[in-house]
């Protein structure tokens, strides 16, 4: 079964048969408009919950991407990295960033679902 789990920083996580995919939300993509550059980790890298994973830079502004837990990257999406804008036409899908094996996996307890996540959404000024 997949687990899926928002940050506030609008990263998402898929954990399913050990392994985790994470990306930005739809949210996020939309937030900082077209997607130019993506600075991807280096696979075997350690990362912890709550450090820098990767920079998005798009026309509006850089970002940093957090990782939402702590682990070993195992898989970049090189094709964002070549194609950046599939960030934007799929966030939640085709756009993931990286794949990693989590070192805490009860770490993903303490980040919101779906339905908390979409509540979150609505305290913020659009």
């Amino acid at each position: 079964m997949t687990v899926l789990r928002f940050t506030n920083e609008h990263e998402w996580i898929s954990f399913d048969n050990g392994t985790a995919t994470v990306g930005i939300t739809d949210y996020a993509a939309h937030q900082l408009g077209d997607i130019v550059f993506i600075e991807l980790p280096e696979i075997g890298k350690s990362l912890a919950k709550g450090g820098q994973a990767a920079v998005v830079e798009s026309v509006k502004a850089a970002s940093e991407v957090y990782s939402p837990a702590s682990g070993t990257v195992t898989a970049i999406n090189q094709a964002i990295a070549d194609q950046p804008g599939q960030v934007n036409e799929s966030p939640e899908g085709e756009g993931w960033f990286y794949k990693m094996s989590l070192s805490t996996p009860g770490e993903l307890s303490g980040l919101m679902d779906k339905d908390a996540y979409e509540a979150y959404l609505k305290t913020l000024d659009h």
